[in-house]
């Protein structure tokens, strides 16, 4: 099944909404989206280089509207 979707003639703004709309469908069944091995291995790999370091981490949603903000 094809989706038609009218990217010609949405503004960047239309575009982003309906990527975070997509998104946020995706995240309510995000147990049935399979993930590939190599992700896995990249994951637990990155979180073994963070494990006891003092990297600072941000709320994805805080960061986007700083983001934003400066884009104004």
């Amino acid at each position: 099944m094809g989706v038609q979707i009218p990217l010609d003639t949405m503004t960047v703004e239309e575009k982003l909404r309906a990527l975070e709309d997509i998104w946020a469908d995706l995240r309510k069944h995000a147990d049935d989206i399979p993930s590939p091995e190599w992700h896995r291995d990249v994951l637990k790999a990155r979180e073994r280089k963070h494990t006891g370091d003092s990297a600072v981490f941000e709320d994805w949603s805080i960061v986007k509207e700083r983001i934003r903000k400066r884009t104004r």
